[in-house]
């Protein structure tokens, strides 16, 4: 018989699920225009395991492609922005930032097209999916109802070569970011610390970077994603959408192993966890932006802000530089944060990062 939940474990996720209306997203950034014309998507060329679904939608800088792989059950959407200019100079090559989203989300979603992103015209973006709560990983369990659940085989293995197959990329470290929204907050960490040989640049957007037994409140909502008992950190950024069903119901255990801190039977969570690994980013350009959820444990990002502090400390005892901001109650950052987990907020940390990212892009090169 599984052993029981700890009470604090227990009590973080009951708190949870009934606080989960409540941190369902406000501010909201506007929606890219769609166009009727213009230039159609390019096609690209099926490989690395993937195999596209009917054609690219979208324009000719901003489109869709949908795949197949044994990697992860089902379809999976990839949104690619593309700067202006690409289709103007075949011999130029561009770095790609690797934009990962938060739970409940999906690369079909515009919004995930921030303007920060669009009008970049020195970077590449790709969105790949990271599924409801793929939480861009390996899934220990590979035999629950949600079938395959490779995410990081799919991303680093597949999608990573079959972008730099088909598209002008810098193709090597210092060429390639990776950042992501909450749940894909965690995905960039995790990726840039396991595969540091790939990303020179990895950057967190009110993002799950502590899963330690100290932050039992985010591992509560990892849990909830997987056992759909509520959406605490709903990493959506279209509004009020995201759903409480993230899927099959799956056991609590199916991604990192048992959560329980006992007999170190939570030992898969550990070794995942970004706050424990920050060493291996010695050589990788940091950044992190949280807000504090007006100061509320009813908002996400009162959680999310505990996590952000505890990577500052241990990034300051390692003595690594980093570029962080905490935005508060989002007094003074941008027109529509609110210092909450969403997307208002979101446009805004991009506004500030976009930029910074190109210039290190640029010296990079």
């Amino acid at each position: 018989m599984r052993p029981a939940l700890p009470a604090g474990l227990r009590r973080a996720t009951a708190a949870l699920a009934a606080l989960a209306a409540a941190f369902l997203l406000l501010a909201l950034p506007a929606a890219p225009a769609a166009r009727a014309d213009g230039p159609a998507p390019p096609r690209l060329t099926d490989g690395f395991g993937l195999t596209q679904v009917g054609e690219p939608t979208g324009t000719a800088t901003n489109f869709v492609v949908t795949v197949r792989t044994a990697q992860v059950a089902g379809e999976h959407r990839i949104r690619i922005l593309l700067p202006r200019d690409y289709a103007a100079d075949p011999a130029k090559r561009y770095p790609v930032f690797y934009f990962l989203h938060g739970a409940s989300d999906d690369p079909g979603n515009p919004y995930l097209a921030y303007p920060a992103l669009t009008a970049s015209q020195s970077m590449i973006t790709v969105v790949p999916d990271g599924g409801r709560r793929g939480w861009y990983a390996d899934w220990l369990d590979q035999n629950t109802a949600a079938g395959a659940q490779n995410w990081e085989t799919f991303h680093i293995e597949q999608v990573l070569p079959f972008i730099d197959a088909n598209l002008r990329t810098v193709a090597d470290r210092k060429g390639r970011a990776v950042g992501g929204i909450s749940m894909g907050g965690f995905g960039a960490f995790h990726y840039a610390e396991r595969h540091p040989q790939l990303f020179g640049q990895v950057a967190s957007f009110s993002g799950a970077i502590d899963l330690s037994r100290n932050e039992a409140v985010l591992r509560a909502a990892v849990v909830a994603t997987l056992t759909n008992i509520g959406a605490p950190l709903c990493g959506s950024v279209s509004g009020p959408r995201c759903a409480l069903n993230f899927g099959p119901t799956v056991s609590s255990d199916a991604v990192f192993g048992s959560p329980y801190p006992f007999f170190d039977a939570d030992r898969h969570w550990n070794a995942a966890d970004p706050a424990a690994h920050l060493d291996v980013l010695k050589d990788t350009g940091i950044a992190f932006y949280v807000g504090n959820g007006g100061g509320s444990p009813a908002e996400a990002e009162f959680w999310v802000e505990s996590a952000a502090q505890h990577v500052k400390d241990r990034l300051d005892a390692l003595k690594y530089p980093y570029h962080y901001v905490n935005h508060g109650n989002g007094s003074g950052w941008g027109t529509s944060c609110d210092g909450g987990h969403n997307g208002g907020c979101w446009a805004q940390d991009l506004v500030d990062y976009v930029p910074r990212l190109e210039k290190a892009f640029a010296a990079a090169a």
